[in-house]
């Protein structure tokens, strides 16, 4: 059995941001794996991690859209200190969560044909983003 862990810094701005590429670019032990897991953990509260369509941008705007509708800004939240887009950014990521669990199988991540990771922005201005990568299994012969 072998381990890895890393931190990967991103900077996005707000949206739905697919980022499969640039996780594999700074993972690239996973090769090594036969049958393992990655997990994915964000350190940070006004932000997320998602599985999703990873072909059409449609989605991701789509996505943008549909949450901010669902969770305004302005809608008279206690916590307003840091902007009109905070809490509703912690609203966000109470729903879809900050972390992903992903199987890997004989060196790549066992995605479906369609998925992607996304990291989804939820601030204006959120700033750099770390993602610790975790990922761990059989050593490939």
């Amino acid at each position: 059995m072998i381990w890895y862990q890393k931190e990967i810094i991103l900077s996005r701005r707000r949206g739905f941001h697919l980022i499969t590429d640039e996780v594999l670019r700074n993972c690239p032990e996973i090769k090594k794996i036969s049958a393992g897991i990655m997990h994915l953990f964000l350190k940070h509260t006004s932000a997320s991690l998602s599985l999703n369509e990873n072909a059409s941008p449609d989605v991701r705007r789509d996505l943008e859209t549909h949450f901010n509708r669902a969770v305004p800004e302005n809608a008279s939240y206690e916590h307003d200190l840091e902007g009109s887009d905070d809490m509703p950014a912690h609203i966000k990521t109470a729903i879809i969560g900050s972390s992903l669990t992903i199987p890997i199988r004989n060196g790549r991540l066992n995605l479906g044909t369609w998925q992607g990771i996304y990291l989804c922005e939820h601030r204006n201005n959120g700033g750099s983003r770390e993602i610790v990568a975790t990922f761990y299994g059989e050593n490939k012969l």
